[in-house]
This record gives C-alpha cells, sequence and structure tokens, in this order.
C-alpha cells in the first residue's frame, strides 16, 4: 500500500470517486453534502494498492492553525484491514509539520473510540447526515521540544507545546 499526500487536479479527482462510492451509493448522503468546494483548498490523502485507489481523506489547515480532518472513505472490499488509519495517521503527521495546532473531525458516533486511538476526544454530538448520527472530535497537537545542555544548563530539558 502506498499513501500519497498532495492536493493536484488528479489526486482530488480519485479521491472524489472514492467518496462517491462510499458515502453517495453506499451510505445515501446527498452529493451536494459531500462536494462542498473545499477540495481544491484542502491536502488530500490517497492510499493506493497496486495502483487502485482505495482509501482517501482530506484535511483542511485554517490561518488560525487549527484545521478540519474530513471524508474519510475507505472502498468496500478493503475495510477493516488497518487502511483508514493509514491515511488518519498520514494526515495527523501532515498536520504536525505545517505547524498546525488542532485537528476537529466530525465522525460517525460509532467511531468514536476508533479515533481516540490517535489522540482525539469527544466534544459533543453535532448535526445527522443521511441517517448517520456525527460525533465532533478534537486532537491537540503537542510538540515536544529538547533544550540542549548548557554551560548554564547543565540538564536537558522537554518542553511540550500545544
Amino acid at each position: 500500500m502506498e499513501v500519497t499526500i498532495g492536493n493536484d487536479s488528479e489526486l482530488i479527482k480519485l479521491a472524489q470517486a472514492i467518496r462517491y462510492k462510499v458515502f453517495t451509493l453506499e451510505q445515501q448522503i446527498p452529493t451536494e453534502l459531500d462536494f462542498d468546494g473545499l477540495d481544491e483548498e484542502s491536502i488530500h490523502a490517497l492510499v493506493t494498492e497496486q495502483g487502485e485507489p482505495i482509501s482517501t481523506a482530506r484535511l483542511t489547515a485554517k490561518k488560525d492553525g487549527s484545521s478540519i480532518m474530513a471524508r474519510v472513505a475507505v472502498a468496500e472490499a478493503y475495510r477493516r484491514r488497518g487502511v483508514a488509519s493509514k491515511v488518519v495517521q498520514a494526515l495527523i503527521e501532515y498536520a504536525e509539520n505545517i505547524g498546525v495546532k488542532s485537528i476537529e473531525i466530525h465522525a460517525h458516533g460509532y467511531l468514536r473510540n476508533y479515533y481516540e486511538r490517535f489522540g482525539f476526544e469527544f466534544i459533543k454530538e453535532v448535526e445527522i447526515v443521511g441517517e448517520h448520527q456525527l460525533i465532533e472530535m478534537w486532537h491537540q497537537i503537542v510538540r515536544t521540544y529538547k533544550a540542549p545542555k548548557s554551560d548554564s544548563n547543565p540538564v536537558e530539558v522537554l518542553v511540550q507545546i500545544g
């Protein structure tokens, strides 16, 4: 399996095709709710298996340092194989690398424990979309810096910022 991160038009097109199958055809979520106009300004993670797109998610970073992870989808034949974890982890790492402070996600309620394993915290139940109760979750990105030893500071100090 290979994970690609980017926002070029071809990658977005492949991500949208997976989302259409999962959200519109399987979950009966109206297409206009999925295609919300944010794809071009978002970063997408796409997992492929032998060249075939099988999973996607996107991250939309905001100017205030927060971000929203959304549109996590896995092709039916590849579920329960850890594929979603690859896109989620890839976007968390990407967010860390670009200096994002937090990630918000609106996920299906039954996925609460799943996202908690990545450090997300439950905030509240939110809207119902296509018969699916969504919950809001939040992940604060904590960065650890090591203050180097020096003559005036003989001990290494770990500082967590987040």
